[in-house]
């Protein structure tokens, strides 16, 4: 394709149409290289854009790590979301089976997203709360439609105290799982099957 013609095809992108693109460009790079390794001039080179106007729509490196986490975290969500009708324990099962096959997939981000919300970076916590508050109103409200543990959860402060906890035992355990890999995926959501239905039950 002659150059101009490229131009054109790239001008042709909405605004948000640009904005996924860069976001799924860096979303690859972050799961393949750790954050200190991943440059916007690469970001833009691969999208096919200039480093500015990428700074447009994301002011900085960190900006647009914590869009791309959110990004990712939303898909997550989406991915892991309760089926009506179907036992809690089995969701439960599957919804680990969906996490941790992503947190292999994307070790290097999920660190990178860890460290920085340890660090006390703000764009990144800001993400990172949003997330967390997220998945556990999904948990919770998959609790309390099911015949099993809804009864006992709804409304009940320590589910909610409980899960958040849980919330936090998971990502620890992810993240010395990626950091020895001495158990199996199915081990490690075994494990973390068993901790929550264990204080919910």
């Amino acid at each position: 394709m002659p150059a101009n013609q490229g131009e054109r095809a790239r001008r042709r992108l909405s605004t948000e149409e640009r904005r996924e693109q860069l976001l799924s460009v860096g979303a690859r790079l972050f799961s393949e290289s750790p954050y200190d390794d991943v440059w916007i001039e690469q970001v833009a080179e691969i999208a096919g854009v200039s480093r500015g106007l990428l700074y447009h729509y994301f002011p900085t490196k960190r900006d647009f790590f914590a869009a791309v986490v959110e990004r990712e975290s939303e898909r997550m969500l989406r991915m892991t979301a309760a089926v009506p009708g179907v036992p809690a324990r089995e969701q439960l099962t599957a919804g680990l089976d969906t996490y941790l096959g992503y947190v292999q997939a994307h070790a290097h981000g999920f660190r990178a997203f860890h460290r920085a919300d340890a660090a006390g970076d703000q764009a990144v916590r800001r993400v990172y709360r949003r997330a967390l508050a997220a998945q556990e109103q999904q948990i919770l409200a998959a609790l309390a439609a099911d015949p099993e543990f809804g009864p006992v959860s709804e409304g009940a402060p320590q589910v909610r105290l409980a899960v958040r906890g849980w919330l936090a035992f998971t990502t620890a355990v992810c993240l010395e799982w990626l950091r020895d890999g001495e158990l199996s995926r199915e081990q490690v959501r075994d494990l973390c099957a068993r901790a929550l239905l264990g204080v919910i039950a």
